[in-house]
């Protein structure tokens, strides 16, 4: 994942985009982000970057529950997608969010953090020092992220029939 994914992805109002590039300090442009509609927008945005990291999130954490040896490599995927979405996570708390945003702000970092639980646990189970049987049980039994993902997915959908069209958006 790149330093400023935001803007790759959705040609959103110019704050947002200013905003985007700035992966060390965001908080100094998103102020500039009062309008409802560029709030929106800018959530809509952190959204679509999160679902699109779902994929490689999912197969990432499923790798962790497979039988046998553990895959070369899974390791840094699980950091790199881990670091993903704190980078995510860390821009949708520098958001504001007037009204009912800030409910489907809060939804989408809650969404979030499960995500990021799920990248340590199953890092957690699949890399443990001690192989003891209960722990290797609870390996087997990690299959995804599951619910939480699609739900993820739903809050950005709604958000986007409820946003006005702003320019070319990601898809799944």
């Amino acid at each position: 994942m790149g330093a400023a994914p935001l803007g790759r992805r959705h040609a959103g109002p110019a704050a947002l985009r200013r905003w985007a590039g700035r992966s060390r300090s965001c908080a100094s442009t998103v102020g500039d982000l009062g309008d409802l509609g560029e709030q929106r927008a800018a959530l809509l945005v952190v959204l679509d970057e999160a679902v699109a990291g779902q994929a490689a999130t999912d197969l990432a954490v499923a790798a962790c529950g497979e039988p046998g040896p553990v895959p070369v490599g899974l390791a840094e995927v699980l950091q790199r997608q881990a670091a993903h979405y704190a980078r995510l996570a860390d821009w949708l708390h520098a958001l504001p969010a007037d009204g009912d945003l800030a409910a489907v702000r809060d939804e989408a970092l809650r969404l979030l953090s499960y995500h990021q639980w799920m990248l340590h646990q199953s890092a957690n189970l699949a890399f443990a020092v001690h192989r003891a049987p209960s722990v290797e049980a609870a390996r087997l039994t990690v299959h995804g992220l599951g619910a939480p993902a699609d739900r993820l997915r739903a809050v950005r959908d709604t958000l986007r029939v409820a946003a006005p069209s702003t320019g070319p958006q990601a898809h799944d």
